[in-house]
């Protein structure tokens, strides 16, 4: 079919998710296909993907055993309930992530999101707690800058502004750590910054302030992504694990983004040695293919909920599309493609190129901040006088035409290409941001 035939004649029934309506309407950014690094654009222009789609194709588009795998599931087995009956891939594929979890994390439930995935996982944590007899821990700890999708639990332990102020008062009983982005002192660091692992301490202060027998659990991203990037500094998480194992409390880490290879390790947990009690997952796990999230759970929690006569449902939480078989087919594909084609080791073994490449930048025209770590990145605008945003949407918008696609937060331009990505595809990617940053 011709590509011109794909463009939609009539556009205002839609109104899509996270975007600048009335902009894209009047010029809209539309694909037809991809495959690889890049996408095709209806009017027949490649577009490289610099952000893996939205953080999540991590083999590049079109993987050919994901595609087939997905293909032959369709015609042999579309769905089966998840309640009181399974079918053989869920349980397989359940193996396979507990196997690549770290530590004890040897229990994996599914969800259909990473916002799913952060809903269960507070679930999970508030009735953990009601089923060891603690029936007073209910709040839920989370960071200020915190990105955990987009339900009522996740931006309520959520710290982005925009994503909360129009939602009535959330969740009650939640608390915010401060955030650590402190470019004061940390400005142009490649990986982990030297300074803030205090702001752990933070937990202490809200340990005193409510009491630690209040509290159900800390949700935290190992590395804030939707925020712009910001990296862990360095002891901070390990200080976060040791302030919740000393108090009682159940540590998440959101690895939504970080999971499946982003910074060359499978889990965020492992590129940072540090264990959590849960970990919520989903984007990468099926390379984005098909909808599917999935949360690591620590054995101690998962038995504490196998008590009681055999017959009786343990938890009373659960999805429609919780392990579709489709999903599984895509999934499992998906982690052997990253096996056998090697791509976490691939994204540390260019750890070094892309940040080398990423620090190019500064210097140049209102960049005010560079932060990288495995093979996603960011470059921080200064904002227009009045008009927040405006540089880095701008800056996108030229570098769409020029044929990279980005991503925006604030002023900030974030990047997370497909870990197949080459050489001279980073250069390519990064010269074509440099070129629109002085446009």
């Amino acid at each position: 079919m011709d590509n011109q035939l794909k463009r939609p004649n009539a556009m205002d029934a839609y109104w899509m998710p996270f975007t600048a309506n009335r902009q894209f309407k009047q010029s809209p950014r539309m694909v037809a296909s991809a495959e690889g690094m890049y996408y095709t654009t209806t009017d027949g222009r490649k577009v490289m993907d610099g952000t893996a789609g939205l953080w999540c194709v991590n083999a590049g588009h079109a993987a050919p055993r994901i595609t087939e795998a997905v293909q032959k599931q369709v015609t042999e087995l579309d769905y089966a309930p998840a309640f009181q009956m399974g079918h053989p891939k869920a349980f397989e594929l359940a193996a396979r992530l507990a196997e690549l979890a770290p530590g004890d994390l040897n229990h994996v439930f599914f969800t259909n999101s990473g916002s799913e995935s952060v809903e269960t996982a507070l679930k999970i944590a508030l009735a953990y707690h009601k089923a060891k007899g603690e029936q007073g821990r209910t709040r839920l700890i989370g960071r200020e800058k915190g990105y955990h999708g987009v339900n009522f639990g996740g931006i309520s332990v959520g710290g982005i502004v925009n994503n909360r102020r129009h939602f009535g008062s959330l969740l009650t009983g939640v608390d915010h750590l401060r955030h650590t982005h402190d470019p004061a002192r940390n400005g142009f660091t490649k990986g982990q910054p030297e300074h803030g692992a205090e702001l752990a301490e933070d937990l202490v202060r809200l340990i005193e302030l409510h009491g630690a027998e209040t509290i159900a659990a800390v949700i935290v991203e190992p590395m804030a992504g939707s925020a712009g990037v910001i990296l862990p500094p360095k002891g901070y998480l390990q200080r976060l694990r040791e302030i919740t194992r000393e108090h009682g409390i159940l540590l998440i880490f959101d690895e939504v983004i970080t999971a499946y290879g982003r910074l060359g390790r499978a889990f965020g947990a492992d590129y940072y040695g540090v264990e959590p009690d849960m970990i919520t997952t989903a984007k990468g796990l099926t390379n984005g293919v098909i909808p599917m999230g999935a949360v690591m759970i620590s054995s101690a929690i998962h038995d504490a909920f196998m008590t009681g006569p055999e017959h009786m449902i343990e938890l009373f939480h659960g999805y429609t599309y919780s392990g579709n078989p489709v999903a599984c087919a895509a999934a499992l594909a998906a982690l052997d493609t990253y096996r056998e084609e090697e791509l976490f080791e691939r994204a540390a073994a260019l750890e070094d190129y892309w940040s080398d490449a990423l620090f190019s930048l500064q210097g140049m025209p209102h960049v005010k901040d560079i932060r990288c770590s495995g093979l996603v990145g960011a470059v921080e605008l200064e904002p227009v006088a009045g008009v927040p945003t405006k540089r880095a949407f701008d800056t996108y918008l030229r570098a769409w035409d020029k044929g990279a696609h980005l991503r925006t937060t604030g002023d900030i331009i974030a990047m997370s290409p497909p870990l197949i990505i080459e050489k001279t595809e980073i250069d390519e990617l990064i010269g074509i941001l440099a070129e629109s940053l002085v446009a």
